[in-house]
């Protein structure tokens, strides 16, 4: 893969490389229903994410619903999926504001990073990390770095041995390390999630 070689000369993230499945990005045409089964996904384990996000597409005969149908569907039909009521209201909001601003691909397309993050961050209940991930698993934008990202917080900390105790400071070491990785380093961010997941 392209990236590869480049993340390579980072020689703790080498290791790690040198012993994994290359990753590809794909594209995610909806991003209405990718920003829904991310906000359904927050908090719960990806078995339970995956259960409720099937139940809320089978509220819809297990087709893609429309932003209209979202919008007329009660709150209590979303809530018997197994959404939270905050969730339900989020789920909502993200079809209200695709109707009314837009969340066409093509649009997205046009902005860069930050953006995209400033845009979607404007619907209520979608945080800077939901759009992070929507930039790298939606638009595959190939460079971003999510600092904030728990799993990554751990696996750097780890592989690095970074002092976290002081949090400003910590996070500066991450940034820091993270420029190395640039103009792969949603790669990156790949490999270390999957690093730690098995480790």
């Amino acid at each position: 893969m392209h990236y590869v070689a480049h993340l390579k000369k980072d020689r703790r993230l080498k290791k790690i490389i040198d012993n994994a499945v290359p990753f590809t990005l794909k594209k995610r045409n909806n991003i209405p229903l990718y920003l829904s089964a991310s906000i359904i996904s927050q908090q719960l384990s990806v078995k339970v994410a995956n259960v409720i996000f099937k139940r809320f597409l089978a509220l819809y005969g297990g087709k893609t619903p429309l932003p209209a149908q979202v919008l007329d569907t009660p709150f209590d039909t979303l809530r018997s999926a197994g959404l939270s009521n905050a969730k339900a209201g989020y789920v909502q909001n993200v079809y209200r504001f695709a109707v009314e601003q837009g969340l066409e691909m093509k649009k997205l397309r046009q902005m860069t990073d930050e953006e995209v993050i400033a845009y979607i961050t404007r619907i209520k209940g979608v945080g800077r990390w939901t759009a992070e991930m929507l930039l790298m698993f939606a638009l595959q934008r190939e460079d971003v770095f999510s600092v904030d990202d728990l799993g990554l917080q751990t696996a750097i900390r780890t592989i690095y041995q970074l002092d976290h105790t002081n949090k400003k400071q910590f996070r500066e070491d991450l940034l820091k390390i993270s420029r190395r990785w640039a103009p792969y380093r949603t790669y990156a961010c790949m490999h270390l999630w999957a690093w730690k997941d098995i480790n």
